[in-house]
């Protein structure tokens, strides 16, 4: 999974995708803060790789894009996008490949531009990486090469900027590449580098600011760090645990914050926040809620007040809970409620 997995829709019903064998599959909130429907499965009977990249436009509609199998031995790509949580999703529609042919290259990174176009990002054969987009006429772009060298398999962040355009970090040996796309639509141009020891699968990327993102990663020495391009990478904190993180913008108090959320080394899910880009004004972690199995994931959104949501997600335990914040100062949250990933 590569993407916000809790998705809020237009409507302010939230959304949850996880992969489920050869499928993904969407449970959503009948209304908003309601009872959820049963999961159903997204993009039709095509069996998938369970692999999957997931994008959301400022439309709140999502976009999945996943690797299924063609002939022996190869895979291509294939793309859908889910209008309203209560709906079914499009088919999936063949994206191609970037070497056009051949087996996975890597878990593909998905942003989705002001215009509602999603843009396509993964590892080629290379080892740089190659992108995609949705055309404003409909139909997709020719598959561009934006260079680069030596990028992890699993190591893309795709993120849309305030300015509605689309910006990519990637881990590369030694480092993180980061691109920027200069006109609405167009192909990303390489930028900054910075020396890095990002650990695998970590990335994570938010618009922080109306001219910067800020990329989140934990790196080898168990450190969570920021980096925008233009500067060097500080250290926010030591990351909670070895699972991703997620993070969210959200009103605080009256201040606008980070929040960073990570399942900790103890299981249980550790929050953390901080004035948004000022790192150095410090953060630590608390812990809330039952332990949880090592495949949890933490996801983070907000409600169409501001208010912080969070849920965690085990395919394995199929395990769904989800928590608010109370309408009190601070970061105080409600008891965790849950949900499952099946129907009730």
């Amino acid at each position: 999974m590569n993407g916000d997995w809790l998705l809020r829709g237009r409507d302010g019903r939230l959304s949850v995708y996880f992969l489920s064998g050869d499928a993904v599959l969407c449970r959503a909130e009948r209304w908003p803060d309601g009872p959820w429907d049963p999961p159903r499965r997204m993009g039709g009977e095509q069996r998938l790789h369970p692999v999957l990249g997931l994008g959301q436009g400022g439309d709140r509609y999502a976009h999945l894009v996943a690797w299924r199998p063609t002939v022996q031995g190869e895979s291509g790509l294939v793309h859908s996008t889910h209008f309203r949580p209560l709906l079914a999703a499009l088919d999936w529609m063949p994206v191609g490949h970037p070497n056009k042919k051949g087996e996975r290259t890597g878990t593909p990174a998905v942003a989705v531009d002001a215009e509602g176009r999603a843009h396509v990002f993964v590892r080629n054969k290379g080892g740089g990486v190659s992108m995609l987009a949705q055309q404003h006429k409909g139909g997709w772009s020719p598959w561009w090469d934006l260079k680069g060298r030596e990028v992890h398999e699993d190591g893309l962040a795709a993120v849309t900027a305030e300015s509605g355009r689309v910006e990519l970090y990637a881990a590369v040996r030694g480092g993180v590449q980061h691109w920027r796309q200069q006109e609405p639509g167009a192909r990303l141009v390489m930028g900054d580098r910075t020396p890095a020891e990002p650990r695998p699968g970590s990335l994570y990327a938010l618009a922080t600011s109306a001219g910067s993102t800020t990329l989140f990663y934990t790196d080898a020495v168990g450190d969570l760090c920021a980096w925008r391009p233009g500067d060097k990478p500080v250290t926010v904190l030591g990351a909670a645990g070895p699972s991703p993180v997620a993070a969210v913008r959200c009103v605080l108090d009256g201040h606008d914050c980070t929040v960073l959320a990570q399942r900790s080394a103890s299981g249980r899910v550790a929050f953390a926040a901080y004035p948004t880009e000022a790192e150095s004004a410090g953060a630590w972690w608390t812990e809330s809620g039952p332990p949880l199995a090592p495949d949890a994931r933490v996801g983070l959104t907000t409600d169409g007040a501001g208010r912080l949501i969070a849920a965690t997600s085990s395919p394995a335990t199929g395990r769904l809970l989800l928590t608010r914040r109370k309408d009190e100062p601070g970061l105080a949250l409600e008891a965790w409620r849950e949900v499952g990933l099946t129907a009730e």
